[in-house]
C-alpha cells in the first residue's frame, strides 16, 4: 500500500479523489475523519453505504431493524440471496468491509426513536435518511434540528424519487411534507406500492454524492432545493423550498 506518510492516506485506492482539485490530500483525509450515520439498510441505504464506504468514510453507523428477505434482492443491492434470513445490518457490514476494511461499521439493530436518537445521532457528523415511512423521517427532522446535525433526505416511489440536502436554518421534513402534523398524509412504502430497481439507486447514489460534497466542504448543496427524478421521461426538476 502506498500512503501518504503526514496523513496516512492510502494513495493509490483514493487516487480518484486526490486527482480533483476539489478534494485532493485535505479532502480525502476530511473524509476519513467523517462519521456518517445511514438509517436504514435498504434501497437507497445499499448504494449509500458501498458507495461512502468506497469513498474512505472513517465511520460508517447503520441503523435497521430487519432481515434480508428474498423480495429485497430487487434493489437492495448491498445484500446477497445468501444473506436472506440475516439481519440487514450485518450484511451490509459484511459487504462494506469486502469492500474497504479501512471503514469502521458500527451497527443499531433497532427502530430509529426519538429516545435513541438523542443518544445514537451526536456520535454522527452528518445523517443519510434512506428510511421509507413518514414516521421515521420525522423522528430524524425532529432530532438533527435538535442536535444541529444536517442530514440527507431520499424517497423513492414507483418511477420517481426525490432528495434534499438539511443544515440548520434550512427547509426540513416537517416542513415541506407535515406542515400541519394534525392531518394524516398517507404513507405507502415501495414494497407495496412497487419501484424501479434502478431508480433507487439513482437516488442513493446522490445521496452519497452529496454526503460526501458536504464533507469535504465544496459544490452546491440540495439546500432549500427539492431535486425530483421521473425515469419515465428521464427528466429532473428543481424546487425551491423556504425555510
Amino acid at each position: 500500500m502506498t500512503t501518504d506518510r503526514n496523513n496516512d492516506i492510502d494513495l493509490k485506492r483514493y487516487k480518484g479523489h486526490i486527482s480533483l482539485c476539489e478534494i485532493d490530500i485535505e479532502g480525502q483525509r476530511r473524509l476519513m475523519e467523517s462519521r456518517v450515520l445511514i438509517v436504514g439498510a435498504g434501497g437507497l441505504g445499499s448504494p449509500v453505504a458501498l458507495y461512502l464506504a468506497a469513498a474512505g468514510v472513517g465511520r460508517l453507523g447503520i441503523v435497521d431493524p430487519d432481515s434480508v428477505s428474498m423480495s429485497n434482492l430487487q434493489r437492495q443491492i448491498i445484500h446477497t440471496t445468501a444473506a436472506v434470513g440475516t439481519p440487514k445490518g450485518e450484511s451490509a457490514r459484511r459487504a462494506v468491509e469486502a469492500l474497504n476494511p479501512e471503514v469502521e461499521v458500527r451497527l443499531y439493530g433497532e427502530l430509529l426513536t426519538a429516545e435513541n436518537a438523542a443518544l445514537i445521532l451526536p456520535d454522527y457528523d452528518i445523517v443519510v435518511d434512506c428510511t421509507d415511512n413518514m414516521a421515521a423521517r420525522l423522528v430524524i427532522d425532529d432530532a438533527c434540528r435538535a442536535l444541529g446535525l444536517p442530514y440527507i433526505y431520499g424517497a423513492v416511489r414507483r418511477w420517481g424519487g426525490q432528495l434534499f440536502t438539511h443544515i440548520p436554518g434550512s427547509a426540513g421534513y416537517r416542513d415541506i411534507f407535515n406542515p400541519d402534523p394534525t392531518v394524516p398524509v398517507e404513507d405507502l412504502p415501495c414494497a407495496i406500492d412497487g419501484v424501479l430497481n434502478t431508480v433507487v439507486g439513482v437516488v442513493g447514489t446522490l445521496q452519497a454524492t452529496e454526503a460526501v460534497k458536504w464533507i469535504v466542504g465544496t459544490g452546491d448543496l440540495l439546500v432549500n432545493r427539492l431535486l425530483t427524478f421521473d425515469a419515465i421521461t428521464m427528466k429532473f426538476e428543481e424546487y425551491s423550498l423556504n425555510s
